[in-house]
């Protein structure tokens, strides 16, 4: 079965927003730049939330089922993706390749 590599590339904060329109929470985002997931043969890592987890299934499927080439080339490995979370207070970039 194919390993997709899942990266954290990037976190960042709009405190601004958070401020005019989140309600107070005490848990946010634990995730954390650098931070590695395998997903094998397509599936949710374990420790990956469930929000970054529906943003980048579809991408993390696909790449283990030996696609790629994502809307027309916009990579410059067309076995990789580079994909947000839909969190959009604390939005994390994950880069996402094959393995194999």
């Amino acid at each position: 079965m194919k390993k997709i590599r899942i990266t954290a590339i990037r976190k960042v904060e709009h405190r601004d927003l958070s401020a005019m329109y989140e309600n107070p929470i005490e848990h946010t985002c634990d995730i954390e730049e650098g931070t590695t997931f395998i997903s094998v043969g397509g599936q949710k890592p374990e420790e990956l939330c469930e929000s970054a987890w529906g943003s980048m299934s579809y991408f993390v499927t696909e790449l283990a089922n030996g696609g790629g080439n994502f809307y027309g080339g916009w990579m410059k490995n067309p076995h990789s993706a580079m994909i947000s979370c839909n969190n959009g207070f604390r939005p994390v970039s994950f880069y996402i390749v094959d393995t194999n």
